[in-house]
């Protein structure tokens, strides 16, 4: 299994999470993710000009921990990832308050 199999198979995690406790299915990033890969959805995502409809219904609901933006900061996923690609998810989580110190650490 590769760093990039491990983000997918978190993303899908994630995505089930949300659906089974938020009542909320994001079926816009699952259809992104089937057609781009997790790591190719993920990094479109933080290239366009403001936050996903699925990462404020996340703030909405007060879990951004379930957010793309979050697991791109996770320390084993920043291989997949450059400086300016976690700074922008980084930037994003800040923005709408979320507690960084959430976000665990090498």
């Amino acid at each position: 299994m590769t760093i990039e199999d491990d983000f997918a198979r978190d993303m899908l995690s994630s995505a089930q999470e949300a659906k089974r406790e938020l009542r909320y299915n994001p079926t816009y990033w699952l259809r992104m993710m089937s057609d781009l890969g997790a790591v190719g959805a993920a990094k479109q995502l933080l290239r366009g000009p403001a936050v996903s409809e699925g990462f404020t219904r996340l703030w909405e609901e007060q879990r951004l921990d379930l957010s793309v933006e979050c697991f791109v900061l996770l320390p084993d996923y920043e291989p997949l990832f450059t400086a300016g690609e976690r700074a922008e998810a980084r930037r994003r989580l800040r923005e709408y308050k979320f507690d960084l110190s959430r976000v665990p650490k090498a």
